[in-house]
C-alpha cells in the first residue's frame, strides 16, 4: 500500500516538475538566451530530465 502512494507522489511531482522545466524552456528569456548564445537553462533541462525520471519511477512502484 505505501509503495502504490509513494509512487503516485512521485507520478504527479515528475509531471509538475517536467512542466516547470518545458515553462522555463519555453520562457522569453530562455529564447533569446538561445538564439544569442545557443545555451538552454540548466533548470530546464534539470526540470524536465527530472520529471521523467521521477515519473518512470512512480510508474515502477505502482507494480
Amino acid at each position: 500500500m505505501n509503495n502504490k502512494i509513494i509512487g503516485v507522489v512521485l507520478i504527479i511531482a515528475g509531471v509538475v516538475l517536467a512542466m516547470w522545466g518545458y515553462n522555463i524552456y519555453d520562457s522569453a528569456s530562455s529564447q533569446i538566451s538561445h538564439a544569442l548564445g545557443g545555451d538552454t537553462p540548466i533548470e530546464a533541462w534539470a526540470g524536465m530530465v527530472g520529471g521523467v525520471i521521477s515519473v518512470l519511477i512512480g510508474i515502477t512502484r505502482l507494480k
